[in-house]
């Protein structure tokens, strides 16, 4: 604990070393041990890094090499200028498919043209990263709703079948862009299957759910694809390469990521903006959960606005070389904590090792067959289905399901970036909804405990004078009609009970409106022959130099620290002559005032 104590310390004092040399933060605790597993866990997730980059530029409509080129040079800058230990940033099946889904609008997927605008795509994401980054946007990300993710990825397990059915069953059409065409397509179209590719394909699923569920060790996607390239070299020699006609991913350049120029043109930025905005929200939600999620199993302080940093870093570095939209992947990071890193050096191994894999492995590519990839893709479209998590949103939050199912029909039926801002506006305008309904409680004493302290009991008498109400929830623009409405109910309700007495425990914060309504309020009460009173405020919001103009208006007298404090000042303001009728007698302060009729000034039963 004082080590940790120490570190936060040094990090607050050299917050110009955590911007510009953050890695100097993380690397006391490198050490002999600990590079040995960065380096076990490195070489385990370039070889994952293999398959995987491949898929997903298959997904993206990019060559197969990209996604491999995506895993290198931004893996390594996300990790030096991050703040998670254990993120390794690449290609992911979400970045992918908006990526396909809103480019191939504008040009043929896997041409030139294509790339370029990936390209300069990724570098609008990473400006506009990082300068969320600089100016302390890191909590943005908490305002768009778990169900959002789960809707999303969800919908997008379902556009990821459907645009592998084709080459998992051997069909030829054309690659459709929307949902619907995907399917209107393969059914018309599925009586031309090939059984040798669909073989080929249920041979490697086969393989792929064999290996994770009795050899979770293993790198499934590895062992599936070996799997899928045996079998369909078995099946050429046995029936002929004409005969069988199986089509294969083809060769990938052994070499090292080319250099680019990503032509950021005014045309370009006035095209994409709309899918960078929306990649670079839902991409920095998918680092940062992954993130967050890992530094909890390592009790690690996670800085939010240095990860945006160094994920704006990696997206403006990466297209430079050859790679596009890189994010936080789920699958290496769980593999890099699994495999026991300690440090980011372990991404780093990973990205700086798989450049040697290119190198000596990329052109077996030529003996995988598309049916084998499209398995593959399979596998990795289901494990973004959350069943578990879709069910129990279902049974518990009718506003979340709502949240849930909008943003997985839009997934499926419009162009991706406007799902993903569907699902945060509904998030926001729900939120906003709830935080514009404080709830208004009324309180009374409670007699039956020895400091009678205020509670919501609707069975519990009320003084005939004084309505005493809590009000959970900031008094804002947003929330001051709703108050004005609860609290005048109330008061039309009991209109006898023209002294009202605020608790503010619940509230946390006041603007100009709300200031401006208890103003109106005090005037309102004063005009029924009573007074406005406060009790319990926080001193954050008292001490504001723009309400603080406000309470003088109302008057600081009226404004209470205490309970008794409040109680006994009010009581002396109340009406004598409803109180020698009162027989409720909820205060203590009521002792002191005979009951008509009555010699005797105390009366136990009623204090």
């Amino acid at each position: 604990m004082t080590q940790e104590s120490g570190k936060r310390a040094d990090e607050g004092k050299y917050d110009w070393k955590k911007l510009v040399f953050p890695f100097l933060l993380w690397w006391p605790r490198v050490s002999r041990k600990t590079l040995r597993a960065d380096l076990v866990a490195g070489l385990t997730g370039s070889v994952i890094a293999l398959p995987q980059g491949v898929a997903f530029a298959t997904i993206a409509g990019m060559p197969p090499e990209y996604g491999l080129y995506t895993g290198m040079i931004p893996a390594i800058i996300a990790a030096l200028f991050g703040s998670s230990w254990l993120l390794v940033s690449g290609p992911t099946t979400a970045a992918s498919i908006v990526l396909f889904s809103s480019l191939g609008l504008h040009a043929v997927p896997g041409s030139p043209e294509y790339v370029q605008l990936a390209l300069a795509l990724t570098l609008m994401v990473g400006l506009i990263q990082l300068s969320m980054g600089l100016v302390r946007f890191g909590s943005l990300v908490n305002f768009i709703s778990h169900s959002v993710v789960v809707g999303f990825t969800a919908g997008a397990a379902i556009l990821i079948i459907s645009s592998q059915l084709k080459h998992f069953f051997g069909l030829t059409y054309p690659r459709a862009i929307d949902f619907q065409d995907s399917v209107y397509n393969f059914t018309l179209h599925f009586q031309e299957l090939n059984p040798y590719t669909t073989a080929i394909g249920l041979l490697t699923i086969t393989a792929g759910i064999l290996v994770k569920r009795y050899r979770p060790s293993w790198p499934y996607m590895i062992v599936s694809m070996l799997v899928g390239s045996v079998a369909a070299s078995i099946i050429i020699a046995l029936v002929g390469k004409e005969t069988a006609a199986i089509a294969t991913v083809g060769a990938l350049p052994a070499t090292l990521p080319p250099l680019a120029l990503p032509q950021l043109t005014l045309s370009n930025i006035k095209l994409l903006a709309p899918t960078a905005l929306a990649m670079t929200l839902f991409a920095l939600t998918e680092a940062i959960s992954i993130a967050r999620a890992l530094a909890d199993k390592t009790d690690q302080n996670l800085d939010g606005n240095q990860e945006f940093i160094g994920q704006g870093l990696s997206n403006i570095i990466g297209p430079f070389f050859s790679g596009y939209v890189a994010t936080g992947s789920f699958n290496r990071s769980g593999m890099n904590y699994e495999a026991g890193a300690k440090t980011p050096l372990a991404a780093i191994f990973a990205g700086g090792l798989l450049i040697l894999a290119v190198l000596f492995i990329a052109p077996l590519a030529a003996y995988l067959p598309n049916s084998a990839m499209a398995a593959i893709l399979f596998l990795v479209a289901w494990k973004l289905i959350d069943p578990h998590h879709i069910m129990k949103i279902f049974k518990t939050s009718l506003t979340e399901s709502v949240i849930l199912g909008s943003t997985f029909l839009a997934t499926l039926f419009l162009e991706l970036q406007f799902a993903i801002l569907l699902g945060i506006m509904l998030s926001l305008a729900i939120y906003l909804n709830r935080t514009s309904h404080p709830k208004t409680l009324t309180r009374v004493p409670d007699s039956r405990q020895e400091s009678r302290a205020f509670i919501t009991d609707p069975t519990l008498p009320e003084c005939p004078q004084l309505k005493i109400v809590r009000i959970d929830g900031s008094l804002y623009f947003g929330a001051v009609n709703h108050v004005r409405s609860c609290l005048h109910e109330l008061m039309r309700a009991r209109p006898e009970q023209k002294h009202l007495l605020l608790v503010g425990s619940g509230i946390n914060f006041i603007d100009m409106a709300g200031a401006e309504f208890l103003i109106q309020l005090a005037k309102e009460r004063e005009q029924a022959g009573g007074h406005l009173y406060f009790y319990d405020m926080k001193e954050g919001i008292c001490s504001h130099f723009k309400f603080l103009e406000y309470l003088l208006d109302i008057g600081t007298d009226n404004i209470f620290v205490s309970k008794k404090e409040a109680i006994s000042e009010i009581f002396e303001r109340l009406d004598r002559s409803v109180c020698n009728q009162c027989t409720v007698r909820i205060f203590l302060e009521c002792a002191t005032i005979p009951v008509a009729g009555r010699r005797d000034a105390s009366n136990p039963e009623t204090r």
